[in-house]
C-alpha cells in the first residue's frame, strides 16, 4: 500500500503552550515524534502539517518534510484531510505531535491492521495494569472493543466500569495514533462535532456516532501523550533513562 504519516502540529496548547516544540533531553518534542516515524519503512513520506510559520522554520533547518495548513483547522484530523487533498495515497496515518515516545512499530502495527480493506480507520490501544494511575486518569484515554476489535466507545471515565468490584476488569488505554482511508477522511470533515465529541472532548467519537468503525489493535508499547508539565518531565526522564 502506499502510505503516508501525517504529524499535525500546532503552537496553540491551551494546558501546554508551545508544547511541540519545548524541549525534551536536549531536543524539541517534534524531533522525537517525527524521526521516530520516519523509522518505519512502509512510509512513503513523512509530513508536519502546521499553521506556525515558527514550526514550518524548525522543520526546514532540520530537512523535515513540512505543509502548511489552514489556521482554521479544528483537529488534527481536519489537517490530515488538507493534506490527503494535496498528494494522494491509499492510507494516511495521524501521528499526534504531543506523543515523543512513539516507535517505529505503532507504525507497523497499524500498517498491519489496515491490510484488511474494508477497515476505514484504525487505532492502536495498550493494557492499562491495574496499578498503574492511568485507570483513572482523565488524560489517558479509555477503549472498549468488541470481540472483532472494532471500537465500542471512547472514555476518559473509567471504563467498563467494575461495580461488583470483582477487580479482574481489563482496562485498555487508547494511544495517539490513527490510520484513514480517503473517503474516511472526507465524510469526517463533512460532518458536524458530535454531541459526544463534545462531551468528552475526543474527536474520534464523530466516527461512531456517524457509523463509521473504527479498527483497534493491541501494541504492548505505551506512550506517554504530553498534555502538561508534569506529562513533560515524566517523558523526558524515560528518554534519558533510555540513552
Amino acid at each position: 500500500m502506499d502510505i503516508i504519516a501525517v504529524i499535525p502540529a500546532r503552537l496553540a496548547s491551551t494546558r501546554l503552550p508551545r508544547k511541540i516544540l519545548r524541549t525534551i533531553a536536549g531536543r524539541p518534542m517534534l524531533a522525537w515524534v517525527y524521526e521516530a516515524t520516519c523509522r518505519c519503512t512502509d512510509l512513503r513520506e513523512v509530513i508536519v502539517a502546521t499553521d506556525s510559520d515558527e514550526i514550518r522554520d524548525v522543520c526546514e533547518s532540520n530537512g523535515w518534510h513540512v505543509r502548511m495548513t489552514s489556521p482554521d483547522a479544528r483537529s488534527g484530523t481536519e489537517r490530515v484531510h488538507e493534506v490527503s487533498n494535496q498528494i494522494a495515497a491509499d492510507i494516511y496515518i495521524n501521528v499526534q505531535g504531543d506523543e515523543p515516545l512513539a516507535r517505529q512499530e505503532h507504525l507497523e502495527t497499524l500498517v498491519a491492521l489496515m491490510q484488511d480493506p474494508s477497515f476505514q480507520v484504525g487505532t492502536l490501544k495498550t493494557p492499562i495494569p491495574h496499578s498503574s494511575s492511568d485507570v483513572h486518569n482523565p488524560n489517558a484515554v479509555k477503549v472498549i472493543s468488541d470481540a472483532k476489535g472494532r471500537a465500542l466507545y471512547f472514555s476518559r471515565a473509567t471504563v467498563p466500569f467494575d461495580r461488583d468490584r470483582v477487580g479482574n476488569i481489563a482496562y485498555f488505554k487508547h494511544l495517539g495514533f490513527y490510520a484513514y482511508r480517503k473517503q474516511a477522511l472526507d465524510q469526517f470533515v463533512g460532518w458536524p462535532e458530535s454531541s459526544l465529541e463534545k462531551a468528552e472532548r475526543l474527536e474520534q467519537l464523530r466516527f461512531l456516532e456517524n457509523g463509521i468503525g473504527i479498527s483497534v489493535a493491541e501494541t504492548p508499547f505505551d506512550t506517554v501523550g504530553v498534555d502538561t508539565e508534569e506529562d513533560l518531565q515524566r517523558v523526558e526522564k524515560i528518554l534519558k533513562n533510555q540513552r
